[in-house]
């Protein structure tokens, strides 16, 4: 509904506003004017500026960005070697070359140097490796020989005491026995030889030193009997058991001893196994180590895995695309070094400003203007779009939020080539039959969307609801009429209310979550790259008279 200001007429500016028909849309083309408009304060002009009428007609949404030709199907050359090496030679971009082709020769001359000292360390591997291996041999033939003379022991000790018990055992005892017996026969005689003897002493045939000899030689037999018996004994008593338990002693030391040996056998070999094995895991890792460096080596020349031809890589930075690469160049390991394309189409990689981005989708169509071939337009058809934005754009502007996108262009030609920049216009929707003006005469007052309607009677504050925009044109939905004239400034004594943000803000399609009006194209009004609004006269963003306002939004 609109409410009615004092009557105030405006004079109507000598100078053309840059009010331009546009083809067959009949839609102005005020963007080159806007931005001079919408700097106008009210300490610069005592008048606010007409506009163009609300007109009714088609409304193209549309999403414009800058870009650059990329092959659908390429085929990346990366450098192979570690580190970093330094390009010596590179064959001219655009080259065409076939598969196996050198490509590049890359700086080899440190790896070169390593590889002389790796054979070193491989030669000096393999004396250790034999080394180990002999002496393990050897510690292997003195532990069969311990063993062996530990065996022999064990088996001296058995047979001695087999040697004792069946063999000098019994010929003691034996020996014992038959002592005894020669005693108790010589003690048997003397003790008959005695009584003869006595006999004859009785008679007078013997004198008395005779008959007490031969007693004397009876008491000697009897003596030796007895000692012959205790002889027994003490075998049987003591050096029997003594005896025997000495050569089982022998024995089980003996098994001891070779159990020792045993062990202390493993124990040594044990060491020279490992001596080897370690040894042979020193050759193996200077053995791969050696083989690693042939292969980066080898690597030292780039071949073309593919034919086509050649386009240099650009490296990303936090600052964008840097410099391609050139020879002369440092480039690290798995640095992309060319592109080869192979048939099979071309691709437009862009980067679209985070204002627009929800209006983007996969499958959408696309008109595409390459600048190396004029007038003429290619369609396209939007293939992916990120999720996130790129990381490397922040560090060049932290307020700016660039989401990579590709579009697959339908109907490649041969003139194409990669690199080339181009424009890309997404074609978001298209409105049959709506009202819309410039979105330079829609202002934010408070939390209402207003325009100035210029009548007859004066100047009309009228408020609007505004829906979708293409950046250019926004649509108005209910608060204005086709044919009336709609100012692109505010009155000089009107105020602008600071805008208030609603609690679940739906800006016009195009706004943008943050509110920034867009510019054809699909660039945010007073962008000046970083893709941030900077509308002039006042702290806010607002219009003239640094009073707040801004872009209009959907009340809904």
């Amino acid at each position: 509904m609109a409410n009615k200001k004092s009557p105030t007429r405006f004079v109507v500016p000598v100078v053309l506003l840059g009010v331009v028909a546009v083809g067959g849309l009949g839609v102005f083309d005020i963007g080159p004017a806007a931005g001079w408009l919408s700097g106008l304060t009210s300490d610069d002009t005592e008048a606010a500026l007409p506009g163009p009428q609300v007109k009714r007609g088609p409304m193209v949404i549309s999403v414009t960005q800058r870009g650059n030709l990329s092959a659908k199907n390429a085929e990346q050359v990366r450098n192979e070697l570690e580190g970093r090496t330094t390009i010596l030679s590179l064959v001219p971009e655009g080259s065409r070359v076939e598969e196996g082709d050198v490509i590049a020769e890359l700086d080899v001359s440190e790896t070169e140097d390593r590889r002389v000292q790796q054979e070193i360390a491989v030669q000096n591997a393999e004396a250790a490796l034999v080394k180990a291996e002999q002496e393990l041999e050897i510690q292997e033939s003195q532990n069969r020989s311990d063993i062996a003379r530990a065996e022999r022991e064990l088996s001296f000790a058995e047979k001695d005491l087999d040697k004792y018990l069946n063999g000098d055992l019994p010929q003691n005892i034996a020996s014992a026995d038959e002592a005894i017996a020669l005693a108790e026969e010589e003690l048997k005689q003397a003790e008959d030889y005695v009584k003869y003897s006595e006999s004859l002493y009785n008679e007078g045939f013997l004198t008395r030193t005779e008959y007490e000899r031969d007693s004397l030689s009876a008491q000697r037999s009897r003596i030796a009997l007895d000692k012959a018996r205790r002889a027994k004994d003490l075998l049987e008593k003591y050096d029997d058991p003594r005896q025997q338990e000495t050569l089982i002693a022998d024995i089980e030391e003996a098994n001891r001893e070779l159990e020792r040996v045993r062990l202390q056998a493993d124990a040594r070999l044990v060491d020279f196994q490992a001596s080897v094995k370690s040894a042979k895991a020193k050759l193996d890792l200077e053995t791969a180590d050696l083989i690693k460096i042939n292969d980066q080596l080898s690597k030292a020349t780039v071949r073309a895995p593919v034919a086509g031809l050649v386009v240099y890589a650009r490296e990303r930075s936090r600052w964008g695309n840097g410099d391609p690469i050139a020879e002369g160049t440092e480039v690290r390991e798995r640095q992309e070094l060319v592109t080869i394309p192979r048939e099979g189409g071309m691709i437009v990689e862009a980067s679209l400003h985070e204002s627009v981005i929800k209006k983007v989708q996969p499958g959408q169509k696309c008109t595409i203007r390459i600048d190396a071939i004029p007038g003429r337009s290619f369609s396209g058809t939007v293939e992916f779009v990120s999720l996130l934005p790129d990381s490397t754009n922040f560090w060049a502007n932290p307020n700016q939020r660039l989401f990579p996108t590709r579009v697959i262009v339908d109907e490649a030609i041969q003139e194409m080539r990669p690199g080339m920049s181009c424009e890309v216009e997404i074609l978001v929707d298209s409105l049959e039959d709506v009202l819309q003006v410039p979105v330079q005469a829609v202002f934010r007052s408070g939390s209402r969307n207003l325009c100035f309607v210029d009548t007859p009677n004066g100047v009309e504050e009228v408020e609007v609801e505004v829906g979708e925009d293409n950046g250019r044109w926004v649509e108005i939905k209910s608060g204005l009429q086709e044919g009336q004239t709609v100012l692109l400034s505010p009155p000089p004594d009107f105020k602008l209310e600071p805008p208030v943000a609603p609690e679940m803000p739906a800006m016009p399609e195009g706004a943008g979550e943050s509110g920034e009006r867009q510019m054809p194209g699909g660039r945010p009004n007073g962008a000046g790259g970083n893709g941030e609004m900077r509308r002039p006269g006042g702290a806010e963003g607002g219009r003239p008279g640094g009073s707040g306002g801004g872009r209009p939004t959907d009340p809904k």
